[in-house]
């Protein structure tokens, strides 16, 4: 995989994030990330470590306490998603991610509502990377398996055409097969210039794909690196990825097509 070339303005910048659902109850305590454009960035750690928290905190739906979230250099802390949506990020959450009564061509359109006049053309670039979407795009999303909802999340929240894209446990209750079609996909959407960032408990296919990767936990930071370097880090392995340690070690880009 090629490095990621860190240079001028991070897309998205957050520092030193205190935020909970609760008050006086912080998930995140000094939680840290930056995203460079066109990086995947992986978010990894064990269950309850803040790595969802900390991805709603970047799109407001979790408040932050203290620190700052900026957009491509612009302050952003705390502003309402309708606004980060029309900024260019797009959010796709783990759950209750489409509209199950409406056919797959009225989810897309859901998705461009603040633009409606650029739906033939967007449809036309989502059907593109989506092919299977176009093949089916009058079926109604409730009767689709797990895989193609998410799916048709992802290629709901990408055509406002953001610049970053929040993807929340992708993987998350599908089969293997469908976890693997999941993760070349986002890699895919990456590959065109969408700067990602992914939560991700499948650990060693997250650190497979990923530019870069934060380890969480407790809320804050425990590791950072590239996703080869966590990968090879023997903490890493002992602490977050247990008896995947064997698998990790063979880790290498072919295992996941392009």
């Amino acid at each position: 995989m090629v490095a990621t070339q860190q240079i001028g303005t991070p897309v998205v910048d957050a520092q030193h994030l205190v935020a909970g659902y609760l008050p006086g109850i912080n998930i995140l305590n000094d939680c840290s990330l930056t995203a460079y454009p066109g990086e995947l960035i992986g978010i990894i750690g064990p269950n309850g470590a803040g790595k969802s928290t900390l991805l709603k905190a970047l799109f407001g739906l979790v408040p932050v306490r203290s620190g700052t979230v900026s957009l491509n250099g612009d302050d952003i802390t705390n502003s309402k998603a309708n606004r980060l949506v029309q900024a260019g990020v797009g959010f796709v959450p783990q759950t209750n991610n489409v509209f199950p009564s409406l056919t797959i061509q009225e989810n897309l359109q859901m998705g461009l509502f603040l633009r409606p006049k650029k739906l033939t053309e967007r449809l036309d670039a989502i059907y593109d990377l989506f092919p299977v979407l176009s093949q089916r795009r009058g079926q109604r999303a409730g009767g689709l398996s797990g895989g193609e909802r998410q799916s048709v999340a992802m290629a709901r929240a990408l055509m406002m055409e953001p610049s970053v894209l929040l993807l929340d446990e992708p993987s998350a209750g599908l089969s293997p097969v469908r976890q693997d079609e999941t993760f070349i996909r986002t890699r895919r959407i990456n590959r065109t210039g969408v700067t990602v960032i992914m939560v991700e408990q499948n650990a060693r296919r997250c650190l497979q794909i990923c530019d870069r990767g934060y380890v969480l936990d407790q809320g804050r930071n425990s590791y950072t690196g590239t996703g080869r370097e966590l990968a090879d880090d023997p903490k890493v392995i002992e602490l977050y990825l247990g008896t995947l340690a064997q698998d990790v070690e063979q880790l290498t880009d072919t295992e996941l097509p392009a």
